[in-house]
């Protein structure tokens, strides 16, 4: 079959997977490999279970349902950068050390206020969740918003050559998976591949020029810019205000007026996502009062920054990702929260290669300043760094859970956070 037909049969089924348990009616399914996994060995049981046709790279299977292709991770790939060239919209990409997926559901809710918003949905950004996003944008999407992750060199200009955005933000540059990349360095150039990108196609970077490695790559790269202080060329500031909420708190001014307001995302550190969110709606004309009022409105969910009141004690469930940096500013906003009892629950930090040891040994030195809160540390990593720390130290997030259930802890306000690896999820049920 060409790919002009696949193209036309995939937009007018009834949607696209990969998951053959999960397979709605008139679906096609797409069945790719992996290091552990062969979808085409699930392809009968997604066509039995009502997908319109299962497309496969196993010359075995055939049948008018079946698709035969020469790489199924190829097809799909070719078939969302066909769907690309079809979109007259704006595609955002964004990508970062933290905060990406924070920051795309922010701006999401708040473009939503004026079109259709696609955008990646949950932690789908890499090269098989970004073709997924494109083919399954509906045909009235007035924006597109696409999150993409990278752990080697190549990864976001991959990314970039399938999705084409328009305009692109990079939250911030930090030591995230140093262990793919091999140094901070290559960190920043791997990152600056969505900046090369929109120089090289009449692209704008929206981007905080309040950060120096940022401002420096899009001055060094030269795509067309849109700072956050200045998104439309009318100024714009957003700074956390004091008090005593768990909640982060605003005040920004434009147009010469001042608009305070409350969020309910935990920790100072996510005010860069707010200008993020704020500069895009801003560049895009989204009503001020609008942008403002999605920003607030806006509840996180999945283990980022999401508070939970379990009825035995508050939690600030942030273990969906951790490095150096976003503990650090984690462990800042938990530590100057006022609550009478505290605990830090932290897992370790994963795929940070030779920066391992030391970015765990700060986060110790850092903890040792705080005073009196309760302190647990989960993995190796943290084990072999606690030295004299005075902490419940346990190797895994199970070891953890036993000690969980005969202490059963009360009335503590606990910051949970650590890399998705750690699994730190497990222990919610517990506190």
């Amino acid at each position: 079959m060409e790919l002009n037909e696949l193209y036309t049969l995939v937009r007018n089924s009834k949607g696209i997977t990969t998951d053959s348990r999960s397979v709605s009616e008139g679906q096609v399914f797409f069945a790719l490999r992996g290091p552990s996994h062969d979808g085409n060995l699930h392809a009968a049981d997604a066509v039995k279970a009502g997908a319109a046709v299962a497309v496969v790279d196993d010359p075995s299977l055939s049948g008018e349902r079946f698709i035969f292709v020469d790489n199924v991770l190829n097809t799909l790939t070719m078939l969302a950068t066909h769907h690309r060239r079809t979109l007259t919209i704006p595609v955002i990409a964004i990508t970062g050390s933290n905060g990406k997926t924070t920051t795309k559901e922010l701006i999401t809710a708040v473009l939503s206020r004026s079109k259709r918003v696609h955008s990646t949905t949950g932690n789908l950004n890499n090269h098989i969740g970004v073709p997924l996003t494109l083919l399954s944008a509906p045909d009235d999407t007035g924006f597109m918003v696409v999150e993409m992750g990278a752990n080697h060199k190549g990864e976001i200009a991959a990314l970039c050559r399938t999705a084409m955005p328009t305009h692109g933000i990079i939250t911030n540059i930090g030591k995230a998976h140093i262990e793919g990349f091999g140094s901070f360095d290559e960190v920043k150039a791997a990152k600056s591949e969505l900046y090369q990108w929109l120089a090289g196609n009449g692209g704008i970077a929206i981007y905080n020029d309040a950060n120096d490695i940022l401002k420096e790559l899009v001055l060094k790269t030269g795509p067309g810019k849109a700072p956050y202080s200045h998104p439309a060329g009318i100024k714009l500031t957003a700074d956390v205000t004091d008090g005593d909420s768990m909640f982060l708190n605003v005040r920004t001014s434009f147009g010469g007026n001042e608009y305070p307001f409350a969020t309910n995302l935990f920790g100072s550190y996510n005010i860069d996502n707010v200008r993020a969110a704020m500069a895009t709606g801003i560049f895009f004309g989204v009503p001020f009062s609008d942008i403002i009022d999605a920003i607030s409105s806006y509840k996180p969910v999945n283990n980022r920054s999401q508070v939970v009141d379990t009825g035995r004690n508050l939690l600030i469930c942030d273990a969906y990702n951790a490095n150096p940096s976003s503990m650090k500013e984690a462990v800042s906003s938990f530590a100057a929260l006022k609550a009478a009892k505290k605990m830090f629950i932290l897992g370790d930090m994963l795929e940070l290669g030779s920066e391992s040891r030391a970015g765990h040994a700060a986060v110790i030195n850092q903890l040792k300043s705080l005073g009196d809160a309760e302190i647990a540390l989960v993995g190796p990593r943290f084990m072999e760094a606690a030295g004299e720390i005075r902490a419940h130290l346990f190797r895994s997030s199970d070891e953890m859970s036993e000690w969980l259930s005969s202490a059963r802890p009360e009335g503590y306000t606990i910051l949970v956070k650590g890399s998705r690896g750690m699994t730190l999820e497990k222990i919610y049920p517990l506190l």
